[in-house]
C-alpha cells in the first residue's frame, strides 16, 4: 500500500506504484488534464515518474509559477532541437526557464543569429511541437555521458558533466532530439500551442567574461495563442514605460562613457526628484526617531575583512585602492553597516537605557557588476542606499522590527504600490558555509522575522537560501502596473556585526551585553527604486513628487505679467510651477508638455487676467473650466493630502 499526500491534507491510498499522473486522474480527469508538472517530496518529478514509496504531492498546472517553469523549461528543448536541426555546427550550453520565458544559450561558430532568423525558428518549433512528442527521462554514467558529447565536440557539456556526480546523470527525449537535463518536464510537445522568440543577446560562458561569448536566445511560450497575443501587447507596454527611454525623455538621468558605464549622471530634474524622495523620506525618519550619519566612499581593507564583506565579496568587487604608504589598502565602499557600526562604536559607551539607536544615511556604494549585467538604473555600479542601521537590546527587537514594517508599508502607500507579497528569506542549511555567525544567533534572527511578519498579518512566502550571509532578511517583491515582481525594500536581522565589532551596551544587571543589528532600507537604492517607480507610473509620479507640477502657458506675450503673477501666487503656496512664454503656438506648447507629462496645464489670456483665474488643462486631455488661482491652490493641496499618507509613529 502507498499513500500519497496531497497539499490539503488528504491521502490517496494504491496498492502498488503508481505514476504522478495516475494520482492526478484519481482526483479527476478534467484536473489531470491540466496538470503539466509536479513535486514529490520536495523533489521536481516528471508526471510520468513512477511513485514507489509513501511521500508529499504537489501537482502544477499552467496557473501556478512551477508549472509555468516546466512549461518554459520544457520549450527551450524544442528550440534546442531546431537550432541543432537548423544550425548542424552548433554547440548547445544551457537552456532554463527564467521568470517569464526561457533562454538557451549557443555557440554558433561563425554563423550570426538575428532577428530576421526568428520566424523559422518559431515556425519549425511549432510544427515539432504538434507532433505531441513525451518528454522521457534517462539515466546514465558518467563515463558514457562525457563520451557523448566528446564524440560531437561540445566542450561546454563535457564541462558541466565533470562537475557532477556519477549516478547523477540524466538526460531528456523528446522526438529525434536529446539532451542533458536534470528534469522538470511538460508531459508532452503538444501542449506548447504558441511560441515567440523574443531577442537575440551575447552571454559570457558560465557567466565569466573570460570565457567565450555566446550567443543567447530568448523565448517565451503559451498553451494558447490568445495569451501570446496579450503577453506582446504587456511587452509593448513595457518599452513604452522602459525607465531608461523615459529617463532620457524627461530629463532625468543619463551616462557618459568617459565617466564610467554603470555610473549614472543624474541631471537637474533627475537630481530634484530625487532629493524630494530623500526629504520624504528623512521626515518620516526624523518622526521615526532616527539621526543622520554622514560616513566616508571609502575604508580601509580591515574594515571590511572585519566585516566579512571582504571574504564574501573582495574577489568580484572593485580591487583595493593603494596610497603612497607602503602595504596601506583602501576599498570603495561595498557596504555602511560596517561604517555605522564605527559611528556606534566611537560614540560614548551606551547603556540600555540609551537604546535602540537608529543611525540613517543615504550612503553611496560601489560594486563592480559585470558589463553584460549593467542595466540601465536597475543594475549599476554605483547606488546610493536609504541605509539605517538600529542597535537595539534583545526586548526591543520586536517593536523595532515591526516599526520598520509600518515605515515600508508608509513608502508604498505614499508611492502607489499597493500589490506587493512578503519574501521571508532563511539561510540555507546544507551550505552553511556561505553565512558568519553561530546557529543559535540564526535561530533568533529567523524566529523574529517570522514573528513579525505573523503578527503584522502580511501576506508572506519563504524562500531558504536567500538569506544575505550576515543574517536573515524580509524583503518586500512588489508588482508593478504591468503585474512584474520587483524586489523593494528590505529588513535584515543580524546577531554577527555586533559579534564582530564588539558592539556593547550596559544592560540593567550592570553587565555588558551585545546589541542586535536590524539593517532597513524602505527604497533599497533610489537608483533602482525611481527606475521601478517610472515604469509602475509610465512616468506619471504622484503629484506631491513630480518634477514639475504646473505649467503656465500664456496666449501671448501680453499676458506674461499675469502669467509671472498666478506663479508666484503658486509658489507661495509651494507649488512648483514653469512659464511657458515662447513664441510657439498654444497647440505646440500643450503637446510638449504632455509629452513631458506635466500633471497641470494653466491658460492665461485676457479673460483671465481681467477675472483673476487660470483656464486648467490635467495631463492627457481633462478640460477643468476656469477657476479662481486660490481654488487651484485648494485643489493642487487636496490632492497632494489624498496621495501623501500621514505617518504616525
Amino acid at each position: 500500500m502507498i499513500q500519497i499526500t496531497l497539499p490539503d491534507g488528504s491521502i490517496r491510498e494504491f496498492d502498488s506504484a503508481v505514476t504522478v499522473m495516475d494520482v492526478a486522474k484519481s482526483i479527476s480527469d478534467g484536473f489531470a488534464r491540466n496538470v503539466i508538472s509536479a513535486k514529490f517530496n520536495n523533489e521536481t518529478v516528471e508526471t510520468t515518474t513512477l511513485l514507489t514509496t509513501n511521500g508529499n504531492l504537489v501537482l502544477f498546472t499552467w496557473r501556478d509559477d512551477e508549472g509555468k517553469q516546466a512549461f518554459w523549461h520544457s520549450t527551450s528543448h524544442i528550440m534546442a532541437q531546431v537550432v541543432k536541426e537548423l544550425y548542424p555546427n552548433a554547440k548547445l550550453t544551457i537552456g532554463p526557464s527564467i521568470e517569464r520565458g526561457f533562454y538557451y544559450d549557443v555557440d554558433f561558430g561563425d554563423v550570426s543569429i538575428s532577428d530576421k532568423d526568428f520566424a523559422k525558428i518559431e515556425k519549425r518549433m511549432i510544427e515539432i511541437a504538434r507532433g505531441k512528442h513525451e518528454y522521457k527521462m534517462r539515466a546514465m554514467s558518467k563515463e558514457d555521458a562525457l563520451a557523448y558529447y566528446k564524440s560531437i565536440n561540445n566542450e561546454y557539456k563535457v564541462e558541466l558533466i565533470e562537475n557532477l556526480d556519477d549516478g547523477t546523470i540524466t538526460f531528456c527525449d523528446h522526438d529525434t532530439f536529446t539532451d542533458l537535463c536534470r528534469g522538470g518536464h511538460i508531459p508532452n510537445t503538444g501542449i506548447v500551442k504558441a511560441v515567440k522568440i523574443l531577442s537575440v543577446a551575447g552571454a559570457y560562458w558560465r557567466g565569466d567574461e573570460n570565457n567565450k561569448q555566446l550567443t543567447r536566445l530568448y523565448g517565451i511560450s503559451f498553451p494558447k495563442q490568445k495569451e501570446l497575443k496579450e503577453y506582446l501587447e504587456l511587452l509593448e507596454e513595457a518599452k513604452k514605460r522602459d525607465h531608461r527611454k523615459l529617463g532620457k525623455e524627461l530629463g532625468l538621468f543619463t551616462f557618459s562613457q568617459k565617466v564610467g558605464a554603470g555610473l549614472p549622471l543624474w541631471l537637474p530634474k533627475g537630481a530634484a526628484l530625487r532629493s524630494r524622495l530623500e526629504d520624504f523620506l528623512k521626515k518620516a525618519q526624523k518622526k521615526a526617531g532616527y539621526e543622520m550619519v554622514m560616513t566616508p566612499h571609502i575604508g580601509q581593507k580591515e574594515l571590511y575583512v572585519t566585516s566579512g564583506h571582504y571574504a564574501k565579496y573582495g574577489a568580484d568587487s572593485f580591487q583595493p585602492i593603494t596610497t603612497p604608504k607602503e602595504g596601506e589598502e583602501f576599498l570603495l565602499k561595498p557596504m555602511n553597516c560596517p561604517h555605522h557600526c564605527e559611528v556606534y562604536n566611537n560614540m560614548p559607551p551606551f547603556s540600555y537605557k540609551d537604546l535602540p539607536k537608529r543611525f540613517a544615511e543615504f550612503g553611496t556604494v560601489y560594486r563592480y557588476e559585470q558589463s553584460g549585467e549593467l542595466h540601465g538604473l536597475t543594475r549599476v555600479r554605483g547606488f546610493t542606499q536609504d541605509d539605517a542601521h538600529i542597535f537595539c537590546t534583545p526586548d526591543q527587537l520586536d517593536t523595532e522590527f515591526k516599526a520598520v514594517i509600518d515605515l515600508v508599508l508608509y513608502v508604498f502607500g505614499s508611492l502607489g504600490f499597493e500589490n506587493f507579497t512578503a519574501q521571508v528569506s532563511l539561510r540555507d542549511p546544507e551550505n552553511p558555509d556561505k553565512y558568519i555567525g553561530s546557529d543559535e544567533n540564526w535561530k533568533k534572527a529567523e524566529n523574529a522575522i517570522l514573528n513579525a511578519v505573523k503578527d503584522k498579518e502580511l501576506d508572506y512566502v519563504i524562500e531558504t537560501g536567500e538569506a544575505a550571509f550576515y543574517g536573515p532578511k524580509l524583503d518586500f517583491m512588489v508588482k508593478d502596473a504591468l503585474g512584474r515582481s520587483w524586489q523593494l525594500g528590505t529588513i535584515q536581522v543580524d546577531y554577527n556585526l555586533p559579534e564582530r565589532f564588539d558592539l556593547t551596551y550596559k544592560g540593567s544587571d550592570n553587565q555588558t551585553h551585545r546589541p542586535v543589528m536590524i539593517h532597513r532600507a524602505p527604497f533599497g537604492s533610489m537608483e533602482r527604486f525611481i527606475a521601478v517607480l517610472l515604469e509602475h507610473t509610465g512616468g506619471n509620479f504622484p503629484l506631491w513628487l513630480v518634477p514639475e507640477q504646473i505649467m503656465i502657458l500664456s496666449l501671448s506675450e501680453k499676458y506674461e505679467k499675469y502669467a509671472k503673477k498666478v506663479s508666484d501666487s503658486l509658489e507661495n503656496h509651494e507649488i512648483r510651477t514653469q512659464i511657458d512664454n515662447r513664441s510657439e503656438t498654444m497647440g505646440k506648447k500643450i503637446r510638449e508638455a504632455e509629452m513631458n507629462k506635466i500633471p497641470y496645464m494653466l491658460i492665461v489670456g485676457e479673460q483671465e487676467e481681467k477675472d483673476g483665474t487660470v483656464s486648467v488643462r490635467k495631463h492627457g486631455g481633462e478640460d477643468l473650466g476656469t477657476i479662481s488661482i486660490d481654488a487651484f491652490s485648494e485643489l493642487i493641496k487636496s490632492e497632494i493630502k489624498s496621495t501623501l499618507l500621514e505617518f504616525n509613529v
